[in-house]
């Protein structure tokens, strides 16, 4: 797009049957909280945190699973049994064919079976079913899991709540530079208005032979450059614009209007609670508890382990007891006494991670107590110079004022007009500029003390 193009879009954008809507300050937070799409990833990150205990909690509870199965097999067999003897008289004395040699009196009679049994021990279509129960009774290792498990959701939900933070804090930069950067057009439009007119007049005094060439030649200059800086100043603000309605996940279709500066709660610089109101601080001591948990749920290992297990078996084949049916208990110890030195490795290993824990838990908390310092002076810096801009502002409007009036009685010439209307306007820009930067300021003293997450930004469950 063409810089005339771009121009014409932007006049169009200001008709007054066309302008867009204004979003307040605290209308951005409340949007923020339910359009932008990297806290709904970080929320949908977090549920998927909170599943860690049912996880965790699914090896303590009963496991209950059932099976069936078919087998087509090539043979059938099945096998004979006697149930029932009888005695009978053969008619003859005999001996054991079994034993000829063996000591004893012959005798007539014979035992004979008098019932059988045929049990089918394997057939061609053979099916089978069964439901086993497994229940853990006493496992230390698995308790200490349960555990981490929890702090782990802790960890995860203060996380959350800190990069919720930090993006509402993004766009609320946002919006404090595109409301500075809107005053910043205000200035550039007043300007050029001036630049404009002096234009007219220079071209009018040029016209009358008051004035030479030089000094319209100068003001054109001047309208064209002011013209520039127009332009660049709203290409700033859409652009800011721009940035905004993407964290917010809507179209660039609206408006800012200037905030108030944040108002500062008493004991502010209050360090300690400070550090206790970060989440991050406080997700850096849990994840001191998770990794002391870990280590642990290592030495736990070293435990014996107790589980009870059940099953209930069906066959289409009955075997030799005669029942499609039948059902077992188990009680069962599990005792690893010797596991190649893994849990040695992993005690060692878990015991690093408490030292890398409690050092960064110490870090988050000098960082924090560094960062509302550092934010506390900058405020008082902004302040100060805030106070020099609105000082120079005065200045420079008192001496454009007498300027003027001096050019209108002949005593001053054009180029002394030029210049302090360039500095009026480089000192109401620069006032601009030092409003949002102790606005600003405030803000990042409100993020360092964990004071930046206003109430009624939070979304409705």
């Amino acid at each position: 797009m063409n810089p005339l193009a771009l121009v014409a879009l932007i006049a169009l954008a200001a008709e007054p049957g066309t302008a867009p809507r204004t979003l307040t300050f605290q209308e951005v937070l409340t949007r923020m909280e339910t359009q932008n799409l990297e806290l709904q990833s970080a929320r949908a990150r977090l549920a998927q945190a909170q599943e860690l205990s049912a996880k965790a909690w699914s090896g303590y509870l009963p496991q209950i699973t059932a099976g069936a199965s078919y087998t087509r097999n090539s043979d059938e067999a099945n096998i004979t049994l006697p149930v029932g003897f009888t005695v009978r008289d053969v008619g003859a004395p005999t001996s054991d064919p079994a034993a000829p040699d063996l000591p004893g009196t012959p005798t007539n009679l014979a035992v004979i079976p008098s019932e059988v049994i045929t049990a089918p021990i394997q057939r061609f279509n053979q099916l089978g079913a069964q439901i086993q129960l497994n229940q853990t009774l006493i496992a230390p290792a698995l308790c200490l899991a349960i555990k981490s498990a929890r702090i782990a959701e802790d960890v995860a939900a203060l996380n959350v709540e800190s990069a919720r933070r930090e993006l509402l804090f993004a766009a609320a930069q946002l919006y404090f530079g595109a409301a500075g950067l809107k005053q910043a057009v205000i200035v550039q439009e007043r300007l050029l208005e001036v630049q404009t007119a002096r234009e007219k007049d220079a071209q009018v005094a040029f016209d009358v032979g008051a004035q030479p060439k030089v000094a319209l030649l100068r003001a054109q200059i001047d309208k064209a450059r002011g013209e520039q800086d127009l332009v660049r100043a709203r290409n700033s603000y859409a652009s800011t614009l721009q940035a905004l309605a993407t964290l917010l996940n809507e179209p660039a279709a609206f408006d800012v209007v200037v905030p108030e500066e944040p108002v500062l709660p008493e004991g502010i610089e209050d360090l300690e609670r400070a550090v206790q109101e970060r989440p991050e601080v406080t997700a850096a001591r849990r994840s001191v508890d998770l990794a002391e948990a870990g280590r642990s749920g290592v030495k736990w290992k070293y435990s014996p382990s107790l589980g009870l297990s059940g099953v209930y078996r069906w066959a289409n084949v009955a075997g030799f007891t005669g029942s499609n049916t039948s059902w077992a208990v188990t009680v069962g110890l599990q005792w690893v006494l010797w596991d190649g030195g893994l849990r040695e490795a992993e005690l060692r290993e878990s015991s690093a991670k408490v030292a890398e824990a409690k050092a960064n838990a110490s870090a988050a908390e000098n960082r924090v107590r560094d960062e509302v310092r550092r934010a506390v002076l900058d405020l008082v810096s902004a302040r100060a110079n805030r106070l020099k801009a609105e000082r120079q502002v005065q200045l420079a409007r008192e001496s454009q004022r007498l300027v003027d009036v001096s050019f209108k009685a002949g005593a001053a010439t054009y180029l002394e007009v030029t210049d302090i209307n360039t500095a009026l306007a480089a000192a109401e820009t620069g006032f601009v500029g030092e409003t949002l930067n102790a606005s600003l300021a405030a803000l990042r003293v409100l993020k360092a003390a964990g004071r930046f997450a206003p109430p009624s930004a939070q979304p409705e469950e």
